[in-house]
């Protein structure tokens, strides 16, 4: 059975004020719709729910069963929409992420806690995967990516650093032993640490320099599968084992502290930064809404 809540309603304005006229008062509502509305109720569910007569109005016995147990209802679903309305007058509930390892390795740390302080509210759920899934069959808000890996139909909006270099480097010992690499080339004759992504050819190693792109495809003693585990191969260079070609921001506390040493440093390839993206819809999360606001302004500032 279906039955309107609008007339359920009017049921309980009326039964409540033990009048048309009085329910009309309260509920602002004219005296013939709430009498027109409880008629149509009483003709769905098939029992008379109110006693009337020129001077009163009074609940049946089974109409005085459907006020005391449709107050409470009403009095739930009320407190539901006033759930909801505060999702959209001050940002709160979940927001879920998408990202690479580089990203929540280099470009979230920066940013999460800084928003969770502003956003108290505000739950973030992250994953972080290589495999460049669909954001919306993953169920997920939003996801970041760089400019190659960007869906269609997507809004993207810069989130961290707009400018990254992949950089190369070795352990001194490794480079006082095999000697130094002058061109791109010469990684041919060294051993290299090399990264690959499950279902996706091995990358080859890219740098640039004066209008020259060069792409290596170097081989060496250690292969990793996924960014997950790409400190090993930082470590292996670190501990001597050969060169390793990762985010610059990934190796720059090794390369401040010299544990390692840059390698072909003019050579090193500089991309744009990632984009937080998201599908175009009119109606944007809140919490995703605060999220863009917070590093649209995270990006003016450090501008």
């Amino acid at each position: 059975m279906k039955i309107d809540l609008a007339d359920l309603t009017a049921f309980l304005a009326v039964a409540n004020a033990k009048g048309f006229r009085e329910g009309a008062r309260a509920s602002g509502l004219s005296a013939s719709g709430l009498s027109e509305a409880v008629r149509r109720l009483e003709a769905q569910v098939g029992v008379r729910l109110l006693h009337r007569t020129t001077r009163s109005v009074a609940t049946t016995e089974a109409g005085e069963r459907l006020r005391t147990r449709l107050g409470a209802a009403l009095t739930e679903v009320e407190a539901a929409l006033d759930a909801v309305n505060d999702y959209r007058g001050r940002p709160s509930g979940t927001l879920k992420l998408n990202v690479p390892i580089s990203g929540a390795r280099l470009i979230l740390p920066a940013i999460v806690s800084r928003f969770l302080a502003a956003y108290p509210e505000i739950r973030l759920d992250i994953t972080a995967d290589d495999n460049f899934v669909n954001v919306l069959e993953a169920g997920c808000d939003a996801g970041i990516r760089y400019d190659e890996r960007l869906e269609q139909d997507m809004i993207a909006v810069p989130i961290g650093p707009r400018i990254q270099r992949f950089a190369a480097a070795a352990a001194p010992s490794y480079l006082d032993q095999r000697g130094h690499p002058v061109h791109p080339r010469d990684l041919l004759q060294h051993d290299c640490l090399r990264l690959r992504f499950a279902g996706r050819a091995m990358p080859p190693w890219e740098f640039a320099r004066d209008g020259e792109t060069v792409q290596i495809d170097a081989e060496g003693p250690l292969y990793v599968q996924g960014g997950a585990i790409a400190d090993l191969l930082v470590e292996a260079a670190v501990g001597g084992s050969g060169i390793v070609y990762l985010f610059e921001d990934w190796l720059r506390p090794h390369l401040d502290s010299g544990a390692l040493v840059p390698v072909l440093q003019p050579w090193w390839l500089a991309f744009s930064g990632p984009f937080l993206y998201y599908p175009g819809r009119r109606l944007v999360p809140e919490p995703l809404r605060a999220f863009i606001d917070f590093i649209r302004e995270a990006d003016r500032t450090r501008q």
